[in-house]
Formats: C-alpha cells, structure tokens, sequence
C-alpha cells in the first residue's frame, strides 16, 4: 500500500480535528490519504478505549482514508523511546507516505509534542537500510505540522471550504467526546472538550481570513519553501 498523505495523531480524533479539511480535500483530488493513531485515548474522561475506535472508524469513512491504524502506545505516557519510534516506522515503511502531518512540536498536551518528536524520528528511520524493522526502507517526502491546538503563525493554509461541514460531521462522529450524555456534561471538573469543536471552528475561520477564504487550515514547515513563479502567487499582499 502506498499513501500520499498520512496524518499521524496521538489520539483518535486529533487528525479529524486538525487536518479534516485538508484529508477531505486531498481525497477528492484522487490521493490516497491515511491516518494512524498512537493511543487510544484510554486515559480520557470521556468514553472508553473501544467507543473511541469505532468512533475513529465511522470518522474515517467520512473523510474517505484508505488506511487507518492505531498502535495502542500509552495514552498520555508518548515519550521519545526506541520502541515507539520502531512502532510507527515500521508502519510508515508499510505505507510508504510521501507527505506526512504531524502535530505542532509545542503544546499544551505532552502526548502531541511527544507525538511529533516521535513521528519525525521515525520518518527518519524509516529511510536506514540497517535499521532492523523489516520491510523495505522508505522515507517521506515531506513533513508538514499541523498549526491548531497551537498559538502559532501557519507558513501556509489549506483551503477547506468547500469540506468544512463534511470535516465538522467527522468531529462530531466522536459523540463520546462532543456529544456526551448529560450525567458526564455535568462533571464539576471544566473538560477543554467541552469547547473544543466549537474552537476548532473559530481557528479554522481565522485561517481563512489570512488567505482570504471562509475556512482553512494551518501547516508549518522547517525548510523554505520553493516558488517557481513569484507574479502568479496566490493571497494578495494590499
């Protein structure tokens, strides 16, 4: 199996709310999109490992992925290790993704910035012939971080538009999460969830303003970026 895009998340819904749109919108232009959970969100207040993943799954065919995984690492104990980085190379190997997103490296959660530690390692891994996982040596392309969740400048945004409600139908498949009964809506404790879709929607307005569409959404990259023709590029200036 080979991908074009592969969102790595470090829990189930994380790649829905962060990078939705852009599967949605990659799918539709005929890419092979995947995504692959590294937890199954155990630790959570809300819903049970297995409400998640079938959550995860009902979610995954909104959005139309060719591929879903989840590795069933320790929620919310991600760490840069060995084991974890041969886990999801071994996976990538077997994907053979050309692009990859991954979770901004800083952030409020310590399973997302372990999460792009560990997906930027074992991209890199991926790649060493003599690295003993199996399978053949493959090493992505590219890597984008997704910017949500993070109080960050995007270097560019997705236009999402068009798949905005579609993305917001893939969110709201983890009823667990944003559409928990009463009993567990009336816990006195304050759950960042309980805001959190509707955040998701304020953001991805915010991106939009700055390319001057509806809604989008934000990627950062570390490398410059290439640009072939500086009189056609898109969003104005003035």
């Amino acid at each position: 199996m080979k991908l074009d895009l592969l969102v790595i998340a470090a829990h189930p819904d994380d790649a829905e709310l962060t990078s939705g749109g852009t599967l949605l919108k990659v799918a539709a232009a005929g890419y092979q999109t995947g995504i692959l959970d590294l937890t199954r969100g155990e630790t959570g207040t809300r819903g049970t490992p297995q409400i998640r993943l079938r959550e995860a799954a009902r979610a995954g065919k909104i959005l139309g992925v060719r591929a879903r995984r989840n590795l069933g690492l320790p929620d919310a104990r991600l760490r840069l290790c060995d084991e974890y980085k041969a886990a999801i190379a071994k996976t990538i190997r077997e994907l053979q993704p050309r692009t990859v997103i991954l979770p901004y490296w800083e952030g409020r959660h310590p399973d997302h910035y372990a999460a792009a530690a560990l997906g930027y390692e074992a991209c890199f891994i991926a790649g060493l012939k003599n690295y003993e996982l199996g399978g053949k040596p493959f090493r992505p392309t590219k890597i984008l971080y997704a910017a949500a969740y993070a109080d960050a400048r995007p270097t560019f945004a997705v236009d999402i538009t068009k798949y905005y409600e579609r993305r917001r139908r893939a969110i709201l498949a983890y009823t667990s999460q944003f559409r928990p009964p009463k009993r567990e809506r009336n816990l006195r404790v304050h759950i960042p969830l309980d805001e959190l879709e509707e955040r998701m929607g304020l953001q991805a307005r915010a991106y939009g303003r700055m390319i001057g569409v509806r809604y989008a959404e934000g990627y950062l990259v570390k490398e410059v970026m290439q640009v072939d023709d500086v009189v056609n590029l898109p969003v104005r200036s003035i």
